[in-house]
């Protein structure tokens, strides 16, 4: 369909989609003004700063590739592609194949496996990783998060459902390759993108961790560490833009919000304050509607909730 609209929502991660940060430092319970437990919050993020790392060490290969070899992080999975010959890595040993300084083609295709190793369990989930207590443990702690934070995960998740819907009854769609979704109602297209601040392995982690895994597929998961976020947003247009692509910037910090002005996109602002309503629970399908009509317009917008 030659005039079908997509639209391309580019999320940032911490204090956005999640809160970590802001629960460690306790400027989110700060922005309560004594009406949440600060200590809680501290708990709370402690705990899930040691399981994003002890998933991302002990599944991800993240202490091998990011803390005993330096530079070895990337923007993004399919980063060494290119180098991986396709080899059956059923019986492989990763502890074994000599994976070390320096960069060249042959460690590059060492990491390259290991990158096809971490899409391919990013695609099973974390119940295909974990076992039950473990499963039990991470569920208990999502739960007592979202509680503590006034449904902020739960919140977050349903509007990126709703996005990819194009809808606010996320039922509405047909998921199809890629992570992109085409609204029954309308053709369009949908993509959940993530750009994130943080190194590549754990915001993996932390998308499957948090439910975003089936929001955001791993071929979207983009880490600005390295790069910048102006870098990640211009190859995130040269990969979905046409002339009937719309892009949008959600998040919390001036990086983004200086890269989306560069991209001429429109950029919404997450608060932390209780009051504002550009926040989860608050940020709604018909305020990021609201944003993308300012810069492309509002013939045919798929956002409002009619």
């Amino acid at each position: 369909m030659n005039n079908q609209i997509t639209n391309v929502y580019i999320w940032d991660m911490d204090e956005t989609l999640i809160l970590l940060k802001s629960l460690l430092n306790g400027s989110y319970a700060e922005a309560f003004a004594g009406l949440k437990d600060a200590q809680k919050g501290v708990e709370i993020g402690k705990m899930w700063e040691k399981h994003i790392l002890q998933i991302s060490d002990d599944f991800f290969f993240y202490e091998q590739v990011c803390l005993e070899i330096e530079n070895c992080n990337k923007p993004f999975l399919e980063a060494l592609s290119k180098y991986d010959d396709g080899q059956d890595l059923s019986d492989y040993d990763f502890n074994q194949d000599g994976f070390s300084p320096p960069h060249d083609d042959l460690n590059k295709r060492k990491l390259a496996y290991r990158h096809r190793i971490i899409a391919n369990k990013y695609k099973q989930g974390l119940h295909n990783i974990l076992d039950q207590e473990m499963m039990d443990v991470w569920d208990a702690l999502y739960k007592m998060t979202d509680e503590y934070t006034d449904g902020w995960l739960s919140s977050a998740r349903a509007l990126l459902e709703q996005c990819l819907a194009g809808n606010e009854d996320p039922t509405i769609c047909n998921t199809i390759a890629g992570g992109v979704v085409r609204s029954n109602a309308t053709g369009s297209r949908h993509i959940n993108v993530l750009v994130t601040s943080g190194s590549l392995i754990p915001s993996l982690v932390k998308c499957l961790l948090f439910r975003l895994d089936n929001l955001i597929s791993h071929e979207n998961v983009y880490s600005s560490w390295d790069v910048g976020k102006l870098q990640c947003f211009q190859w995130i247009k040269e990969r979905f833009d046409n002339r009937n692509t719309r892009f949008c910037a959600i998040g919390d910090g001036w990086e983004e919000c200086e890269a989306a002005q560069a991209m001429n996109w429109p950029f919404i602002k997450v608060d932390l304050r209780p009051n504002s309503s550009h926040r989860f629970p608050g940020l709604t399908l018909r305020t990021v509607g609201f944003y993308f009509s300012i810069v492309y317009g509002n013939p045919d917008s798929e956002n409002d909730d009619d």
